[in-house]
Formats: structure tokens, sequence, C-alpha cells
């Protein structure tokens, strides 16, 4: 970790001068330099008061600051083909997340395996053609521009029983695929 770049950085965000943190902390304006510089390392006494007078603590200075990823691309999708539909997990990696969005296709004429009952919530938006989505003993037929939304405590799956592909975005939370 570049500890006196990072202080800098929030010297900087304060709008303050290395004087000026430098009388705060009853310091020098050399020393601030010097470890803004990474020239040399505080004690933990000295690097509270310099965050204190930075307004912050060890706590929020030390936490991990890793971009989270917002936007994906077609080609970080993952792809599994069957015969008779295809799956692309659109957020790699999501299972670790509260939800899990896919991107279904399923052939003509066909039907995905049977889901199990389980916790959670799932939800479809059928972006080509239309579907029909069995839960237990009952059918929903859902069109093109319609959405599906289910506890999937029974038994569920999607089949497409026409003679175009169906396209589905569906969304299970917790992830399931």
């Amino acid at each position: 970790m570049e500890l006196g770049i990072k202080i800098k950085r929030l010297r900087l965000k304060n709008n303050l001068t290395q004087e000026e943190l430098a009388d705060r902390c009853e310091l020098t304006k050399g020393y601030i330099s010097q470890l803004e510089n990474e020239l040399t390392s505080p004690s933990i006494a000295t690097l509270e008061d310099i965050l204190n007078a930075l307004g912050t603590n060890p706590s929020e200075f030390f936490r991990d600051e890793t971009e989270e990823k917002v936007v994906f691309t077609e080609a970080e999708f993952i792809e599994k083909n069957a015969d008779s539909h295809k799956i692309e997990w659109l957020v790699p990696n999501a299972q670790k997340n509260e939800m899990e969005p896919i991107r279904v296709t399923i052939m003509p004429h066909s039907r995905l395996e049977d889901d199990m009952p389980h916790e959670g919530e799932e939800f479809g938006y059928v972006l080509k053609g239309s579907v029909w989505l069995n839960i237990g003993q009952a059918a929903y037929c859902v069109k093109k521009g319609e959405v599906f939304y289910f506890s999937p405590a029974k038994m569920h799956r999607l089949e497409n029983r026409t003679s175009e592909p169906a396209v589905v975005l569906w969304i299970a939370s917790p992830p399931s695929f």
C-alpha cells in the first residue's frame, strides 16, 4: 500500500496544504513531505493523529478500495449450449451476488429441465417469442414484452411450444443457475 500517496490524496481532498496538515498534527512540513513521497513511515500514533486531522480513522483509511465492476460486455458473458437451449451468464461469477441474471434461448418445441423447488425469487422478461412457465401443476403463457415473477417453492421450468426460438432474461435470487 502506498500510504504516503493515499495521505496526500486525502489532504488534497480536504483542501489542506502540507503546512496546514503539519500544524494540525504538531509535525513539520518537511515530515509531511517525506511521508507523502514515501521517504518515511509514521508511527501508529502519528498516523492516527494525521488521519484524525484529515477527518477519517484507520478503519476507513485502510478499507479496500477496489472498485466494483459495474458494466459487463458481451465478450465477458459465459455461454453454455445444449441441443434444446443456450444459457448465457450475463455477469461472470454472479453466484457470489444476491441475484444472478442469465439470458436463456429456448429452441422451438423444446423445454428446459425441471428446476427443483428452492428458496428465493425468480423473475423473467420475455425478449423474443413466447414461453410457457410451468410451476407445479399450473402453466402460464408469457409473451414477448411480458414478465413473470414467482417464488420457486414448487418444481418449475420454461417451455417453448412455438416454431421460433424464444429468448428470456431470467434473474434468480439467490443464484441457482
